[in-house]
């Protein structure tokens, strides 16, 4: 019942809707957790945390003190994944420390939540990104994005293996026939700090060779890292490794694998279940535990340079990481960079070779036959005119019962400009840069030459080695060389092997195998002979690693031919007189990578000198280059714009060359964050890349 002086509640006013203040549930949810914050109590020992935070700014790139709540100090341990809240966002981050003090004089707040207690980034392995981010001034966000995989949860939650045995010592008699060969697997067995150039002879098990040196570094107790190029190496040097120490003990570790098993088989390996790691690029951050070899086999190759911020090289981070835990280093391959020629000439890595009597006992037979392009107009009869003693080699090595490799160089490579009537190609005289037709004209006339480094316009050009004052383009490929070949062979299969399908191996009976530079197949008995055309498509090439690229190319095909012994042969379509030439006539890598390092070291260039890129609109890179504070040895070349420019001299992009003495490697790098630090922390909208110790410098 209700009172006379009560109304009932149907009778009563409704509040209007205009009169009622709505909650705000998000302001009333960091009320709670702020509230909860204040509650915290931080961890009884350690309880600031440095963090590094993943975001990608450089003017952050630091560590950050968060505190730990007294309910995560158990799990909150020095390398697991955390997440916190920075600058009113929750993030990733990772514990690299754990302190009693701090040096933050405000408040600190608490680690909202660990993702994972497991301590993926260890204390060495966070070394190891902090040391190549500031070699190549990048960040140490970028650096563990690629080193760490992204995490699986369900494979995190199974119980870890047992530890492979040690295995036992393997027979290493097959590296009696290498100078140095046996007294660095005798170092590498004691345990002792030995760095390695090694020169695969021709025709060389080398998959076997590697299995065999990481398999004395597991008998000494110790990890080992063997990083190769491309999918088709690592299969190889997998089944090797597993042959000889069982697959218990050897992981093959690479980007293309699922979520799942990645994740797992790099667990195993930071765990320590297992000590011997094969890979591709992605396996050079391995976290071996006890790391005793380090191995990256044919590092001229391109791919072992990372694509994604700040680019580090494979063979540079495995140098890092051989110094620092007092490892050994194998630089290997058939030729040799000019960059392993650096590490030998100056005494950090010794080199191991065959002797004389053992090269000339395992190579094949090569003639060099001089190409007059200048005859033949036509594209496709370029690629189809072989030389007579090209087809006789090929017809033995057939009647042989012998596949034949014809190699050809790939299609797409920028035209560049060579001497038109000795085919050298055409440097700046200020700066040995190369020179190319920038387009555009003035006054109506076609702008001349210039240097795609400095941008220098070349005006009265002459050739150093003949005098002649004629430019010419430089000779590419053809896709037709198969149909040819087809045609002056029939009934000879053909098969081909390159962009669209890379064959691993062929059977060893009659056929022609055509394919690209890196996408030859391995052939059982190895080949009869090897053709090796259009040898002006890859010698021309406006690179400054182009003869050197040349000779790695033909090496690594011609060492697939038998010995000349048993009729192997290789026909290389250039002329004899070539350096490049020589050096695979004779046989020796070891000769060209000293002539091309003494040349950079005369023309400033890599490794005798530290350069770094910069590429950007034209604004961007201006500002970058006034806000660089460069040592003393440093120089600018450019910039230059990079591709078409209009009539008015406009391109949407540039690019600037900054160089150093290697002694100011460092200094250069740390100039080069603070000024991309600087220009994070103003927001600058426009784009930018620096990169340091580029590949490819045009």
């Amino acid at each position: 019942m209700t009172s006379p002086e009560t109304p009932p509640l149907w009778d009563l006013p409704v509040p209007s809707r205009a009169r009622t203040k709505p909650v705000d549930k998000a302001k009333a949810a960091k009320a709670a957790a702020a509230e909860r914050r204040g509650q915290l109590k931080p961890a009884p020992e350690n309880p600031v945390a440095r963090i590094v935070v993943d975001i990608p700014l450089t003017h952050l790139d630091r560590t950050f003190d968060y505190h730990i709540p007294e309910k995560f100090h158990e799990t909150a341990v020095v390398g697991c994944r955390v997440r916190v809240r920075f600058a009113g966002q929750l993030v990733d981050g990772y514990i690299a420390e754990r302190a009693d003090t701090t040096a933050h004089e405000k408040r600190l707040a608490f680690i909202e939540r660990v993702t994972s207690s497991e301590p993926v980034l260890t204390p060495a392995l966070y070394a190891l990104t902090r040391s190549v981010a500031d070699r190549y001034g990048g960040t140490l966000v970028d650096v563990l994005r690629l080193a760490l995989p992204p995490r699986h949860g369900k494979v995190e939650s199974e119980p870890p293996g047992e530890p492979a045995p040690v295995p036992p010592a393997p027979d290493v008699s097959a590296w009696s026939r290498y100078q140095r060969g046996p007294a660095f697997l005798e170092a590498l067995a004691e345990s002792k700090p030995a760095n390695a150039v090694w020169q695969a002879l021709p025709g060389e098990d080398w998959p076997a060779r590697l299995a065999e040196a990481a398999a004395v570094a597991a008998a000494s107790g110790r990890g080992a890292v063997l990083v190769v190029p491309d999918h088709r190496d690592l299969k190889r040097v997998h089944e090797a490794c597993v042959g000889l120490l069982g697959d218990e003990r050897v992981v093959a570790l690479i980007a293309g694998l699922g979520p799942a098993a990645r994740y797992r088989r790099w667990l195993s390996v930071l765990r320590g279940q297992v000590k011997v790691v094969v890979g591709t690029r992605a396996a050079m951050f391995a976290p071996v535990a006890d790391p005793g070899l380090f191995v990256v086999w044919d590092d001229g190759d391109d791919i072992h340079s990372e694509p994604h911020a700040p680019y580090p090289h494979v063979r540079d981070v495995l140098m890092d990481r051989a110094h620092t835990a007092k490892a050994s280093l194998m630089v290997a391959g058939f030729a040799r960079t000019a960059e392993a020629q650096f590490l030998v000439e100056s005494g950090w890595a010794q080199a191991v070779a065959g002797d004389r009597p053992e090269l000339r006992a395992a190579a094949p037979r090569v003639t060099p036959v001089g190409e007059d392009f200048d005859v033949a107009r036509d594209e496709a009869a370029k690629a189809a005119r072989l030389p007579s003693v090209a087809f006789e080699a090929a017809r033995q090595s057939l009647a042989a019962g012998a596949p034949v490799l014809v190699q050809v160089p790939r299609r797409g490579y920028v035209p560049g400009l060579a001497c038109g009537q000795c085919r050298t190609p055409a440097h700046c005289r200020r700066c040995a840069g190369p020179l190319s037709l920038p387009g555009g004209s003035e006054g109506g006339v076609p702008k001349p030459p210039a240097c795609k480094w400095c941008g220098v316009p070349e005006t009265g050009f002459r050739c150093p080695a003949c005098g002649s004052a004629r430019l010419r383009a430089v000779v590419v490929g053809s896709k037709r060389t198969a149909e040819e070949l087809g045609r002056a062979f029939p009934g000879v299969p053909v098969r081909t092997s390159g962009a669209q399908e890379v064959l691993e191996s062929v059977p060893g009976k009659p056929a022609l195998v055509v394919c690209t530079p890196g996408a030859e197949p391995w052939a059982e008995g190895g080949y009869g002979a090897a053709l090796l055309l259009d040898a002006w498509a890859l010698l021309g090439r406006q690179d400054l690693r182009a003869g050197e690229e040349t000779l790695r190319r033909w090496m690594t095909a011609a060492s697939m031919v038998r010995p000349a012994s048993s009729g192997g042969r290789v026909i290389v379509g250039a002329e004899a007189g070539l350096t490049v030439v020589q050096a695979l006539v004779r046989w020796d890598p070891a000769w060209h990578a000293g002539l091309e390092l003494a040349e950079r070291r005369e023309l400033g260039f890599p490794p005798a000198m530290r350069m770094a890129s910069i590429e950007g609109t034209p604004d961007a890179v201006a500002a970058v280059l006034d806000d660089l504070a460069l040592p003393e040895s440093g120089e600018i070349l450019g910039p230059v714009p990079l591709g078409e420019i209009d009539d008015d001299g406009r391109s949407e992009r540039e690019r600037a060359l900054v160089r150093v003495a290697r002694v100011h490697g460092k200094a250069l790098a740390a100039s080069i964050h603070a000024a991309s630090a600087r220009r994070d922390a103003r927001k600058e909208p426009e784009p930018i890349r620096i990169q340091l110790d580029p590949l490819a410098l045009i």
